[in-house]
């Protein structure tokens, strides 16, 4: 009888230990490795922060968007440390120079080729499970925003130029160029 292999099991110490410029994140123990953002990606993230964290200003609001590179430890483990594209916390206390210890009030991810199925399947399932409340999936190849709000447990798809309505605040709206 063949022995069973056992499956390495990585932790958020094997991800501060890698070399300088490899990024990667940690899900269930498991490495996924991340490819270089293109200029699109780039753009989609620097347009969101703005228009967030402007949003915020405006409104003295009290939540903090961070975009990626940031930390976040998902849950109460060594096990699992991911990178949103955005993340908007507006429990504070959750905050400490490494990072957000908990999960973001809304999560925004932007898709690449090699990230589909973590975008819309893995990180999906983590984002719920961990107590996100808002989680959009950014996907420019197919010029769609789908936007999972998990306390009404609600999903909805936009076309980019349509008006994406922000579930965590009531009067904010954000229409992809």
């Amino acid at each position: 009888m063949d022995a069973l292999r056992k499956e390495e099991i990585y932790t958020t110490d094997d991800i501060y230990a890698l070399p300088d410029g490899e990024r990667a994140e940690l899900i269930d123990g498991q490495i996924y490795y991340m490819a270089p953002p293109s200029r699109t990606h780039q753009g989609l993230v620097h347009f969101l922060d703005r228009s967030i964290g402007n949003y915020i200003q405006k409104k003295q609001g009290g939540c903090e968007v961070y975009p990626a590179p940031f930390a976040v430890f998902l849950n109460d483990d060594d096990i699992n440390y991911v990178e949103p594209d955005i993340s908007v916390i507006c429990d504070t206390s959750k905050l400490d120079e490494k990072g957000c210890h908990g999960a973001p009030d809304w999560v925004v991810e932007i898709v690449s080729p090699s990230s589909r199925s973590m975008d819309y399947f893995t990180k999906l399932f983590k984002y719920r499970t961990a107590g996100v409340r808002e989680y959009w999936v950014v996907d420019p190849h197919r010029k769609a925003v789908t936007v999972y709000q998990f306390e009404q447990d609600r999903m909805t798809e936009y076309a980019f130029g349509e008006s994406v309505p922000v579930g965590i605040y009531e009067d904010f709206s954000i229409a992809f160029p």
